[in-house]
């Protein structure tokens, strides 16, 4: 018997002996708005290959499920790799590099072939190529073979970056997919087949093109990219230094540290954040700026960031003065709730805007101010004495997710406001095709600083990132393109540094909740790292804000 689960209900039905999942899945795709791409067989997420019989429950996944959404994502990506490697075919072997996000776009470059030009010409006949592909509807072939077997395929074709970081696994047997002729490795499932990928574009940009692909809410979509410049400048320097250091993928990660060079390389990234700090910090004092405004996702090391900052201030003859606008929530029972009534306090109505624009009002005409200090158990602001007066040198640090919104210092002129932006923009790539979202490295540093300093589990952890991830989409990242300087804390060495802290934490979380699949699929992606231990960093790493031993109190 064959149960279907769709949200929490549960319908029971007969099927034929040895029915295929992509078969099922298309008897009941007319009862979904959007494609079902993958599935889920007793709990377990799973492609739509192979066959299912007995007892068995399973729920459908579609498009635009987050899981889903990358499973179509990484296909299209392999599509147009498919699709390039046909129209240059005579050419010769052209890389590409998959470097990064931006908005719903992959940014990708030509690599290591003088002979094909990127231009206009190409870019529409990789189109009309792939277009071909969707059309064709060409099965997407899984094959599990010895890891020894695979490293050679990629070395034969030239694909080192892949040989690389697979000599380092500890498993026997690596999933390899082919399409047609071309062959590639993905972490990550796939769609059943080409088929299944009729929404995407691709556009020149730069000094390469972007891979367009659908919107979140509505796969069938395609929203027009909008170019963030300050945030594509700020990726391409992280690029620039991995290229600099020789450590553009895990793989050649791993090779640094097994050759004994990782203690190097800790410093002279150290130092070349540090320098980047300390020029913001110049900009700071030589526009004589009064406030500066730090604004962020979660976990991008803004409390470690903005300590650093203060030192590189002083070095510049600043006062610095460190404000958390967190001090400056509403009344537990003024705050709102979101649609399941549970409190927002993501939120800027869940901020006493007024408020904190008449203090620092204040505080910048050169006002003494009282100033509050939020009691968290209590869920109320209070006041205990604590004044604040500007002098001549003093500058206010500010710090909080709000703080590039234009209604929170509407009070203050941009005269005297100094923005910053600051987020863990990883640069570094398992291979040339598979990248490390953003969002992964500092989910990996919140599972380990709630546990270490919040008594939090990896599983609540899990379970709350959902809701985190909608507060920045909504309060966060609209405004990032208004910051004066952006700050990139992602550290080239540092999943190998948190690995020892976040695979136990993994480890916990049972088998029979939900947040086990993440669990998984985090520890499946540890394998491709060689560790490092924690005793080689600097005490004033942004990484010691997750993992302990900070000189800052964070």
């Amino acid at each position: 018997m064959i149960r279907i689960k769709n949200k929490d209900e549960i319908t029971t039905q007969q099927f034929r002996p040895y029915s295929t999942l992509h078969g099922l899945a298309k008897e009941f795709q007319k009862d979904y708005e959007y494609d079902i791409v993958l599935c889920r067989v007793d709990g377990k997420l799973t492609e739509l290959r192979g066959e299912v019989a007995g007892d068995t429950t399973i729920e459908w996944i579609t498009a635009q499920e987050q899981v889903g959404r990358k499973a179509y994502r990484r296909s299209v990506l392999f599509m147009l790799l498919k699709a390039l490697d046909d129209v240059t075919k005579d050419l010769g072997k052209v890389h590409v590099s998959v470097n990064y996000s931006i908005n719903q776009a992959l940014y990708c470059e030509f690599k290591g072939n003088d002979k094909v030009e990127l231009n206009q010409d190409l870019i529409d006949k990789i189109k009309a190529r792939m277009d071909e592909l969707v059309q064709q509807d060409i099965p997407i072939i899984k094959q599990t073979l010895p890891n020894d077997d695979v490293v050679k395929i990629f070395r034969d074709r030239g694909m080192e970056d892949k040989a690389q970081v697979l000599k380092y696994r500890r498993v026997s047997r690596t999933n390899v997919y082919y399409l047609e002729d071309y062959v590639d490795y993905f972490y990550g499932y796939m769609v059943p087949s080409t088929g299944y990928l009729k929404y995407y574009d691709i556009m020149l940009y730069e000094d390469g093109f972007m891979l367009v692909l659908p919107a979140k809410k509505d796969p069938t979509a395609m929203d027009a990219f909008k170019p963030q410049p300050k945030l594509f400048n700020v990726l391409k320097q992280a690029e620039k230094w991995g290229d600099m250091l020789e450590v553009g993928t895990v793989g050649a990660l791993n090779d640094l540290i097994s050759k004994g060079g990782i203690s190097d390389m800790v410093l002279v990234q150290e130092a070349l954040m540090e320098r980047n700090i300390g020029n913001i910090a110049s900009r700071i004092a030589d526009e004589q700026k009064k406030v500066v405004l730090i604004a962020g996702p979660s976990s991008s090391g803004k409390t470690t960031f903005s300590h650093r900052l203060s030192i590189q201030l002083r070095a510049n003859g600043l006062h610095p003065h460190p404000i958390a606008m967190d001090n400056y929530f509403v009344n537990r029972e003024e705050t709102p709730v979101d649609e399941e009534g549970n409190y927002d306090f993501e939120c800027i109505e869940a901020m006493a805007v007024d408020l904190f624009n008449e203090n620092m009002s204040d505080l910048v005409k050169g006002k003494k101010v009282e100033m509050p200090t939020f009691n968290f158990k209590l869920g109320k602001r209070e006041y205990k004495g604590n004044t604040l007066q500007l002098g001549k040198d003093d500058v206010l640090v500010i710090e909080g997710i709000h703080g590039l919104n234009p209604v929170m210092s509407n009070s203050l002129s941009d005269d005297d406001k100094f923005k910053i932006y600051i987020s863990a923009l990883t640069q570094l790539n398992i291979d040339e095709h598979n990248r490390i979202p953003t969002t992964d490295g500092r989910l990996i540093r919140r599972i380990v600083r709630d546990a270490k300093h919040r008594g939090t589990s990896a599983k609540d952890t899990i379970a709350m990132w959902p809701s985190v991830r909608r507060g920045e989409e909504l309060n966060i990242f609209p405004y990032q393109e208004e910051a004066d300087a952006m700050f990139n804390s992602a550290l080239i060495y540092e999943l190998a540094v948190l690995k020892q802290y976040a695979e136990p934490l993994l480890f916990a979380i049972p088998k029979d909740c939900r947040e086990y699949q993440e669990a998984t699929r985090l520890l499946k992606f540890f394998d491709y790292f060689l560790g490092v231990s924690s005793d080689i960093l600097p005490n004033n790493s942004i990484i010691r804000e997750f993992i302990g031993g900070s000189y800052f109190n964070v």
